[in-house]
Order: C-alpha cells, then sequence, then structure tokens
C-alpha cells in the first residue's frame, strides 16, 4: 500500500490501456480517466476528467508505430503539466525510434535522441522503460530514467518448462549483455550453469540478414534465442533454422518487444521456432498466432512505482 502523504494516479493512452488497468490492480488503486478525442482531419485532443492539482501522475503508454502514439504521450505529459501536477512520470514499456540511437552513416538522425528531448520538452519529470535498445538511450534524457529488465520474467516462465539442457543464444555481438543476463537470472532459479552461444550475422540492409554463423556448442541442446525487438522476424526465423540445422534439439525466442510488423505473425507460424515468448510491452492478441505467449509485466512496473512514491531502492524492490 502506497502512503497517502504522496498521492498519484495511474492514467493510460490508447497503447497502454490494458497494461495500466493490470498496474492498477497490482497497486490496488483506481485507474484514472483521460479522454483522447479525435477529429477528422486526424489531429486529436488530450484531457484529464479528473484532476491531477499537486499529485503524482503515471503516464502509461508505449511509443510503438505510428507516430500518434508518441503524439499522445506528448500531449497527455503536457495537459498534466498544465493542469499543475506535483510530478509527471512517463510509462514507456516499449521506447519507439530506440533502434536510432547513433549516426551509422552520414546524413541521418539520431530518432532516440529526438524523442527524448521531446518527452522532456513536452514536461516529463521521470521515464520508466523497460529494455531499451541501447543502454546509452538514458543518457539522451537529462531527467531521471528507470530502465528495467524483462529478464527475470523470461527466466521465470524457462525455468517452469523443465528443459534438461538450456543453451542461451544472443542473436548478434550486441544482445550478449541481455543473454548473459538471462542467462545468471536462469542459473539462480534452475541452481545450475546455464551457458551461452554467440549468433554472427552480416546485414545487407535494415530488416535483411545475409548470413549467419553460430559461435559455440549447441548440438543436443534446448536454445533459448534472446533478443530485445522482433519486428518483421526475419532475421528470427533464419537464425532459429540455422541453430535448428546445427544439431538442437528444441530453439525457443524470448522477446521482450513484439513489434510483428509485415509478415511476422507468417514467419513465425511457418519456423521452426516451438514458440515465441514476448511481453505485454505492446498489446497482441495471441489468438493471431498459435506460437506466441504473452508474459506480463505488470508486477514489475508496479513495483518501481510503488519504490518510487514510498523513496525506497527500486533495485532492492525488484
Amino acid at each position: 500500500m502506497l502512503i497517502e502523504a504522496n498521492p498519484y494516479k495511474v492514467f493510460a493512452g490508447s497503447k497502454g490501456g490494458a497494461l495500466a488497468k493490470r498496474i492498477c490492480e497490482y497497486l490496488g488503486c483506481e485507474q484514472g480517466k483521460v479522454n483522447i478525442e479525435h477529429f477528422s482531419d486526424g489531429e486529436f485532443a488530450v484531457a484529464f476528467e479528473e484532476t491531477v492539482r499537486g499529485i503524482s501522475v503515471y503516464l502509461v503508454q508505449s511509443t510503438c508505430p505510428s507516430t500518434d502514439n508518441l503524439m499522445e504521450l506528448l500531449l497527455m505529459i503536457d495537459a498534466a503539466r498544465r493542469a499543475s501536477a506535483y510530478k509527471v512520470i512517463a510509462v514507456i514499456p516499449y521506447f519507439g525510434w530506440a533502434r536510432q540511437d547513433r549516426k551509422d552513416k552520414p546524413r541521418v538522425s539520431i530518432g532516440a535522441k529526438l524523442c527524448a528531448t521531446m518527452i522532456q520538452a513536452a514536461g516529463a519529470d521521470r521515464v520508466i522503460t523497460l529494455d531499451l535498445h541501447a543502454d546509452q538511450i538514458q543518457g539522451f534524457f537529462d531527467i531521471p530514467v528507470d530502465h528495467l529488465f524483462a529478464s527475470n520474467v523470461f527466466a521465470e516462465y524457462i525455468a517452469s518448462l523443465g528443459l534438461k539442457d538450456l543453451v542461451v543464444a544472443s542473436p548478434d555481438e550486441g544482445g550478449t549483455k541481455r543473454s548473459l543476463k538471462l542467462c545468471k537470472n536462469l542459473q539462480k532459479k534452475l541452481k545450475e550453469e546455464v551457458p551461452m552461444v554467440i549468433c554472427y550475422k552480416q546485414r545487407l540492409k535494415a530488416n535483411m540478414v545475409s548470413e549467419i554463423r553460430v559461435l559455440g556448442d549447441i548440438e543436443g541442446k534446448d536454445v533459448v534465442l534472446c533478443d530485445d525487438i522482433c519486428d518483421t522476424a526475419g532475421t528470427l526465423c533464419k537464425a532459429a533454422a540455422i541453430i535448428k540445422q546445427n544439431g538442437a534439439k528444441s530453439v525457443r525466442a524470448v522477446i521482450s518487444h513484439g513489434v510483428l510488423s509485415g509478415p511476422a505473425i507468417e514467419r513465425i507460424e511457418n519456423s521452426v521456432l516451438e514458440e515465441l515468448i514476448i511481453t505485454d510491452s505492446i498489446e497482441f492478441d495471441q489468438s493471431r498466432c498459435s506460437k506466441i505467449k504473452v508474459l506480463n509485466t505488470e508486477a514489475i512496473f508496479g513495483k518501481v512505482i510503488t519504490a518510487i512514491q514510498t523513496h525506497t531502492s527500486i533495485s532492492e524492490s525488484l
């Protein structure tokens, strides 16, 4: 129970409603009411339907495509600030545009930095987010950022499957830190060593991989691929096929954010993957694909909100 000296309310945008409801159930509070009115020309307006004066306002909204979702979050932040909220905390389960985190070729924008600047300019005091594509994105903000990880949620589920020869696979060199965290969490749950292998991939362009090689022993193993984003699922399904060809007993994948655009669902359904496990950072109807399992994260966000409200350690609460 949160202390009364720090009143708060939780609101949701169009892409945060289901998760916000579960967060409120976890916290034992009622979800705040906000009205988002759409106009025929494509514009929309945000209005809180209850007072937020002098309280901490938590705004749950993933900034996944389309751009309207980011704009909706910015308008909610601005509305809360203009309504005299004490603190405005943006809860962004999926921080979109995060793959544009650096200049990897001449004359390109850094979209993640631009999004961070806009969120701050709108008036956010703090950001809570889950599994950023790159850790350095925290540095794009000049306000506190609570960067949470889904690895413990994934580890609990994987441990419950009773697999005997587990190996965690990183889909590329950049994902080794994330995969190692999953390994450590699995080792705590299973009380045994869980090795890691790396998939080395070369890209022709975005969403198109020319070659994948597996560095490590996967013969007869139950392999769990670990990544932060699954977009078109081309790379994931190709990596799973190569792992299977190299003698793996089974292949699963744990992905923090199921963007699942274009041909992703069809590719996953027809792939060698036993299952794809994602979080609820982006709402997904599991009936659309028999191989996709969605794990809920309301406990993670609920614990962080409680720690912020009671001024206690976030790391110790998770």
